[in-house]
């Protein structure tokens, strides 16, 4: 029988549960071990365990970092320091699965490249969708032709988020395009196997910095046009949708985020018109797994860093595209610092 990974979280996050915590229990050879924190209370963190059978707490994530019982960790903590914290894990001999984003810009995730190179262990971004058979089966309509050469991708993502959110702070790597803006640009990279370059982005802001709103045009090394909306508090509520469109017909799909809850895949070609449901279970249960077979025996997951890095210079050309800066800006977050201590 093959040892169990044990997993360690730095962070009693509320996304862990959803993300990890409740998968790791279907699966064999995973184990929560141990879960850290720094930010709430003892009480707090103590409760955190007993409700999610976690055995072990630690008050401070070095020491969890610290344990050699500890094979693997998860990170879900604010965007902002995501990539600190996996190099400390990397360079602790731990695997590392981030959740996404995987950093608060590209130059923040070739650091984590770089701290991983030579590294024995295995990194991933926690992009749950990637693990979905809707990808590979979007991907294998666009190379088999059925579309002919693709002139246009129309992409949204929207939500309604409270403007208490972390999503609104600029320290701890908010914005919309970076924490919802990530997964249409990820799923079209994925799909069309091609790097998009941006033309130009409008953004509607939530004081100077943050993007509450993002339209962004972009291009293909094909040649086809990009066109990309991401909202987490504006006037279209909820929207997960994409349309392809090619030169002998197109693709709509809905909901490519979490396919497996519900999403429809309509392909129209001269053909006809056809809808497809794509099998698949749980993204999240799915990318755990691939997760754990990737640590036992070294295949790579579908999420690597080096995937990581391209999809964060996506997003940080966006930003200055609408004339904002990138997250993570140390100018910017040194003014904030500044405005904080005069306050």
């Amino acid at each position: 029988m093959r040892q169990a990974m044990r997993l360690g979280i730095l962070g009693a996050a509320r996304i862990a549960p959803f993300a990890v915590i409740r998968h790791a229990r279907k699966l064999e050879g995973v184990e929560v071990a141990a879960v850290a924190e720094e930010y709430h209370s003892a009480k707090h963190l103590a409760r955190y365990a007993r409700k999610h059978q976690i055995p072990q707490t630690y008050r401070s994530f070095d020491a969890l970092l610290a344990d050699p019982r500890i094979d693997a960790v998860y990170v879900p903590l604010p965007i902002s320091m995501h990539a600190d914290w996996c190099i400390k894990a990397i360079e602790a001999g731990k695997h590392v699965l981030c959740e996404k984003p995987f950093a608060a810009n590209a130059s923040e995730a070739e650091r984590v490249l770089e701290a991983s190179r030579g590294a024995d262990v295995i990194v991933a971004e926690a992009m749950h969708f990637r693990y979905h058979p809707l990808v590979d089966r979007v991907r294998q309509i666009l190379r088999d032709g059925e579309l002919g050469r693709v002139e246009r991708i129309d992409a949204s993502f929207s939500a309604y988020w409270p403007f208490t959110d972390f999503r609104f702070d600029y320290s701890m790597g908010g914005g919309g395009t970076i924490d919802m803006g990530c997964y249409p640009i990820g799923f079209i990279r994925a799909v069309t196997e091609e790097e998009p370059k941006v033309l130009e982005a409008e953004a509607g802001l939530y004081g100077t910095l943050i993007d509450r709103w993002m339209r962004a045009r972009m291009e293909l090394p094909s040649g086809a046009e990009v066109r990309l909306f991401v909202g987490m508090r504006c006037s279209k509520l909820l929207s997960v949708s994409m349309r392809i469109h090619g030169s002998q017909g197109r693709i709509d799909i809905l909901n490519f985020i979490k396919p497996e809850v519900y999403h429809r895949l309509r392909v129209r070609t001269p053909s006809g018109t056809r809808n497809e449901r794509v099998p698949g279970g749980s993204t999240y249960e799915a990318q755990l797994a691939a997760f754990a077979e990737a640590v036992r025996d070294g295949t790579p997951p579908a999420t690597t860093v080096a995937d990581a890095v391209k999809n964060a210079r996506v997003i940080d050309a966006v930003y200055l595209a609408a004339g904002l800066p990138i997250r993570g800006d140390e100018a910017v977050l040194k003014k904030l610092r500044s405005r904080e201590g005069m306050s």
